[in-house]
């Protein structure tokens, strides 16, 4: 049996601001929730359609330089179309599409997008991207708490 909440990062630790994803997973990952499975890549693939099989929620958690400060968090649906600006492959509305056709219908999924500024090779964190990451993390953090029983995420 999979954990039923999926917590999926996407981003590149090397690429200044693009490490905010992969950072929000591991702030939710100390919490140790049993419920809760944190994954991260640096993109989606095709294959990834498997992991949202018996899941009860997916988050996807990414940078963006279009969300507004300190991050959108937006409900997904399957979507075929390929005409998103993305650096990355796949988007998650695509991927949710392949589950669908291929396999099952997906579970409720939704995107926590948090606003950064520098995706330079090499360049830290910003200043603005570390308090967005906060706030990011706090809301998290309290949409799983709120989505639960005794602090564990809810399975149904």
């Amino acid at each position: 049996m999979k954990h039923p909440v999926l917590l999926f990062a996407l981003g590149n630790p090397a690429r200044g601001d693009d490490a905010l994803g992969p950072a929000c997973l591991e702030k939710m990952a100390l919490r140790r929730w049993p419920h809760v499975e944190c994954r991260w890549e640096y993109q989606l693939q095709v294959e990834h359609a498997l992991d949202l099989l018996e899941r009860t929620r997916v988050i996807f958690i990414d940078a963006s330089i279009e969300a507004p400060a300190p991050f959108r968090f937006r409900p997904l649906q399957p979507r075929r179309e390929t005409s998103f600006i993305t650096s990355h492959a796949l988007v998650p509305e695509y991927l949710l599409a392949l589950c669908q056709e291929l396999y099952a219908p997906p579970p409720p999924a939704y995107l926590l997008a948090i606003k950064g500024e520098r995706f330079s090779l090499g360049a830290p964190l910003s200043p603005c991207a570390a308090v967005n990451l906060e706030a990011a993390a706090s809301f998290l953090e309290t949409w799983l708490i709120s989505e639960t029983s005794e602090g564990i995420p809810y399975n149904s």
